[in-house]
Order: structure tokens, then C-alpha cells, then sequence
């Protein structure tokens, strides 16, 4: 090996060593603060959405699609709607993280819980309520093609929704608000998709969804003839009633410019839909799916304009804030310039960073003495055996004294420093050399 080369390597390996129990604490230091803050999401989570061809399990697609983009898999869990969303939130067991809520659902379940048992990603759109019903249905029980109120429903079949979905609750309320005798009325508790097949084949009379228009079967009844949509003329008043209801209008065309569907404006009342998560999910995933909300519901809609969702605002559940960060400034900074796992980590760690740094900076002062003692030592313990021969002149042979003397220079040749310490290794050897002089003049000056 090139001496150069050596020299450079014992170098390293003196810095190395010196530095080792500073390098160790900072890695220490590291490791335990990221074990404790945890920066990095779990690569997979579960939503819970709604019934197939419903809006909630098609949105439950896109933030799916979002995520997998950042490496999360976005396990998606068909329900029969918010109801069944709700509980599946509330019970630790069920394994769902997040779940699309619709505004209103949780009202008595949220005077039974803790006021945290869960936390808000925010308002996300307009869930109104659809009350479809059959115009030979209206002409056979009403004498009327036009269905004007709900007090009219008395004798009707309809479908108020599935056991687990949040239409069930939501009518109930309706229905108790206009002092109609639920008995009068023959509700139904299908499924989404036998519930309109029913209807389109005349055994059911009216159904009733809470779905934003994104849902499939919504779409497909708004233009199939012979059904109509019932128009809420009383929204202002119902929503006045209800503090989680909005009255919203279905434009003139709106779901078909060219055949001019529907042919007038529609009244509508709306509780918000909302996206929801249990208290203990990872910080990076609420800012995660808080950006995948900004960029699918942020576009103008039937019923909201652009920018209108997601929101802050009208959440039934303490906002997290993650969420509340992300309404106030956006995006983090760094994650417009890096890798999200990299800005993640930066972003959740900095604080951590600046702690360690903050101690080790005392402690990397020790390091430089320690550095210089290490290299020195290797020189001057050999001025403790110089002085040794020195002093043993004229006790010992000199002879005895100039072979110690040699072993010395021989085992000093072999000794290598950093050039900045080389001075200190001639001065040695001109040292030994001094000894040397000194003791081969002994003889001449007894003599003398």
C-alpha cells in the first residue's frame, strides 16, 4: 500500500475513532426520535363508502386512485351508507380508518360518544335528498301527475333506504317534521339496487336517496320516463328546522342542455357529506386525503361552484388539524419541491432536528481536543522513555543505554501523524538524536 495512502487511512480512522461516541449519541438521538414521532403513514387504510353505484363508493374510486399515487393503498369497504359508516368508525375492531358521514346522521350518536371519539377532514358536497316517485303512481293515488307534498305520501310504498344507510334516518325526520303517521305509510328498507328495480318494474311507488348526483342510479332515474322528481318547495323552511340541511336548486337543465333536462328549476334540501377518521389516524394520511378532497371536489358541481368544497366549515366533528392546516395554508411548502415520503419526513422531524442539533452542537466541541490528544499521544509517550535513558547516564552501560536509545528511533520511524502534527514528530527525533549526542560525549568529558 502506497504510504501516502496509509497515512490518509490512519487518519480517517483516528477521526473516525475520536468522533465515534458523538457519531453514536446523534444516531441514538435520531432513532428514538423517529420511533417516537412516527413521521411515516401506514402504506395501507380503509375507507369505508356506501352501496356499489352510489356516489360514496365513487368517490371512494378516485381517492383510491389519488393515494396509490403517494404508495397508499386505499383499501375500499362497501357499506350500506352512513349509518353503517358511523359504527363502523365508533368500533376500534372494525378495522375502517376513515368513512365518508353525511351531515346529520351522527346527531344522536354524538350525545353518546366523547366529543373526540372522532375528528373531521372537513365538508366535501352536497348530499340533497332525492324522493323519486312514479307519475302513474300519483295518478292512481293521488288523482294528480304531480306529487306536491309529503303529506300526500299517506298509502304510498316507498323505500326509505337500508338498514345501515343514512336516507332511513334522515326521512323518518321529514316525516315526524309534517306530523305524518308513520303508519300510513308502507316503508320499505331494500337495498339500493333491488330498491329500483322494484320501482321501475311498479311494485314500489316512491324511493327515496341522500346521494350527491355523482351517483349512478341518481343519474339513470333523473332521465327515465315516467319518473319524477319531487320538488321541495318548502327548503328554505326545512332547512331553517334542520341546522344540518341546506336548501340547494337543480338548475333547468343541468342534467341534459339538449333535451332541456329537467325541464324547470328543482328545490332540493341537502345535508353536506362530510369525510371522517378515527382520532388515532396518522397525521400524514389526514394531509394526504385532505389534498386528494381539494383536487376531486374542488371543481364547480349541479350544486356548488367552484372552490365552494372542501370546507372547514359545517363539520358535525372537531376538525383535525391536519385539515385545519391545510384550509389555512395549503399544501406544505416542501411538498411542492420533493418526493411527498421526503417532505413528509422533513416536515414532521424538523422540529426533532433542530432539538438534536441544538444538543449535539455543545458536544461536538469536545471532539477537536479529543482529536489533537489522540495524535499527540502518539508522540509524546515516547518522551517518557527518552527521558528514562536520559536519566539512567552513568547508572547503566552505555552501550545497554545507546541499543534502548535505538529501539526507541526505530519504533518512533514507525509512528505516522496528519502533516499538521509533523513538526511535532521531528522535534522527537531531533530529540532522540540530541540524547544520542549527549550520551557519546559521555565518555570524552569522564575521561577529561
Amino acid at each position: 500500500m502506497p504510504k501516502v495512502l496509509r497515512n490518509t487511512l490512519l487518519s480517517v480512522r483516528d477521526l473516525a475513532i475520536t468522533a465515534g461516541p458523538f457519531i453514536l449519541v446523534a444516531v441514538v438521538l435520531l432513532v428514538v426520535a423517529y420511533f417516537a414521532l412516527d413521521p411515516n403513514p401506514p402504506r395501507k387504510v380503509v375507507l369505508a363508502t356506501g352501496p356499489e353505484q352510489g356516489a360514496y363508493a365513487e368517490f371512494g374510486k378516485r381517492y383510491a386512485a389519488a393515494l396509490k399515487q403517494k404508495g397508499i393503498q386505499v383499501e375500499l369497504r362497501n357499506t350500506q351508507g352512513a349509518g353503517e359508516n358511523l359504527r363502523l368508525l365508533l368500533d376500534p375492531k372494525s378495522g375502517v380508518d376513515l368513512a365518508f358521514l353525511q351531515g346529520g346522521a351522527g346527531e344522536k350518536t354524538r350525545s353518546q360518544v366523547e366529543a373526540d371519539a372522532l375528528t373531521s377532514l372537513g365538508s366535501l358536497f352536497y348530499e340533497p335528498v332525492w324522493l323519486f316517485y312514479r307519475e302513474d303512481s300519483a295518478q292512481r293515488l293521488l288523482k294528480a301527475d304531480t306529487l306536491t307534498n309529503l303529506v300526500q305520501l299517506a298509502g304510498w310504498k316507498v323505500n326509505i333506504g337500508a338498514r345501515g344507510s343514512g336516507s332511513a334516518g334522515l326521512m323518518r325526520k321529514m316525516l315526524e317534521a309534517n306530523r305524518i303517521d308513520p303508519a300510513t305509510i308502507t316503508q320499505l328498507r331494500l337495498e339500493q339496487t333491488p330498491a329500483v328495480v322494484g320501482f321501475l318494474g311498479g311494485e314500489i311507488d316512491a324511493l327515496v336517496f341522500v346521494s350527491a348526483p355523482e351517483s349512478l342510479m341518481v343519474q339513470m332515474l333523473l332521465q327515465t320516463p315516467g319518473v319524477k322528481l319531487f320538488d321541495f318547495a318548502q327548503a328554505e323552511a326545512y332547512s331553517r328546522r334542520f341546522a344540518f340541511m341546506s336548501p340547494v336548486t337543480l338548475p333547468r337543465g343541468v342534467v341534459d342542455l339538449a333535451k332541456d333536462m329537467p325541464p324547470a328549476d328543482v328545490r332540493l334540501v341537502a345535508p353536506t357529506a362530510s369525510l371522517a377518521a378515527q382520532p388515532d389516524t396518522h397525521p400524514a394520511l389526514i394531509q394526504l386525503f385532505v389534498q386528494a378532497a381539494s383536487a376531486i371536489h374542488s371543481e364547480a358541481g349541479w350544486f356548488q361552484r367552484k372552490g365552494e368544497f372542501p370546507s372547514g366549515k359545517n363539520t358535525e366533528w372537531p376538525l383535525s388539524k391536519e385539515a385545519e392546516r391545510f384550509f389555512r395554508n395549503g399544501p406544505p411548502l416542501l411538498q411542492h419541491y420533493l418526493p411527498f415520503w421526503l417532505a413528509n419526513l422533513i416536515d414532521r422531524m424538523w422540529v426533532a432536528l433542530v432539538s438534536i442539533i441544538a444538543i449535539l452542537i455543545p458536544l461536538s466541541r469536545v471532539v477537536p481536543p479529543l482529536y489533537e490528544f489522540r495524535i499527540r499521544s502518539r508522540i509524546f509517550r515516547w518522551y517518557g522513555q527518552l527521558r528514562a535513558v536520559e536519566d539512567a547516564q552513568g547508572k547503566r552501560p552505555a552501550d545497554e543505554l545507546v541499543r534502548d536509545l535505538d529501539a526507541i528511533e526505530t519504533k518512533v520511524g514507525n509512528v505516522t501523524v496528519p502533516l499538521s502534527y509533523a513538526d511535532e514528530l521531528y522535534a522527537l527525533r531531533s530529540h532522540i538524536n540530541l540524547v544520542r549526542r549527549r550520551l557519546m560525549a559521555a565518555p570524552a568529558e569522564v575521561e577529561a
